[in-house]
């Protein structure tokens, strides 16, 4: 199905200062999980909006963020369960605390599991690794982030993987997605 994703603005490229640059009145066109085409909305929307669904966004859609610390963050960090926030607190836990609870795999798996949710709700896409840990590897395979081995610039283009986030003025994310498919969405 086509998507019609309808935003104030569109930032086709970061991570690279001297592309930059926002596109006011711009959309996207999603088929499947791939960008079907990019431009003024009115323009989209003459084309394809009989077949297709639209979504309005009030905020910027970008390429998602890349997370350089993916593997220190997951592997690292404990990601305590809401549940147990009366022994952990609802801080993350490093160092001494973290070792203290004696992990195990399926405690990695549930951490990771959490923090992922955390980086898709920071409009995270692109992550760094490698994960040693079986646990979290899979758990990162599962999400269907993208794992990188190092930065590089990161742009929307026309039958490109539809990875995305939507970002409010305020910096937060309004909307996650991966393969064109909506992964996070701020309540």
């Amino acid at each position: 199905m086509l998507t019609i994703h309808r935003v104030r603005a569109v930032r086709l490229v970061v991570d690279h200062p001297s592309e930059e640059r926002t596109e006011p009145g711009y959309a996207v066109v999603v088929t499947g999980a791939r960008f079907e085409a990019i431009g003024p909305y009115e323009e989209l929307l003459a084309a394809y909006g009989e077949r297709a669904r639209i979504r309005e966004w009030d905020g910027v859609l970008t390429p998602g963020r890349y997370e350089p610390d993916g593997a220190a963050y997951l592997e690292a960090t404990y990601h305590p369960d809401p549940r147990e926030t009366d022994e952990l607190g609802g801080e993350l836990l490093t160092g001494e605390a973290l070792a203290a609870l004696g992990m195990t795999e399926t405690r990695w798996g549930a951490s990771a599991r959490r923090g992922v949710q955390r980086l898709l709700a920071r409009g995270t896409t692109v992550l760094t690794g490698p994960f040693v840990r079986p646990a979290v590897r899979t758990a990162v395979a599962r999400s269907g982030i993208r794992e990188a081995s190092g930065p590089r610039p990161r742009a929307l283009v026309p039958s490109g993987v539809a990875d995305f986030a939507v970002f409010a003025d305020n910096g937060d994310c309004l909307v996650t997605a991966l393969d064109g498919r909506l992964v996070h969405r701020r309540r």
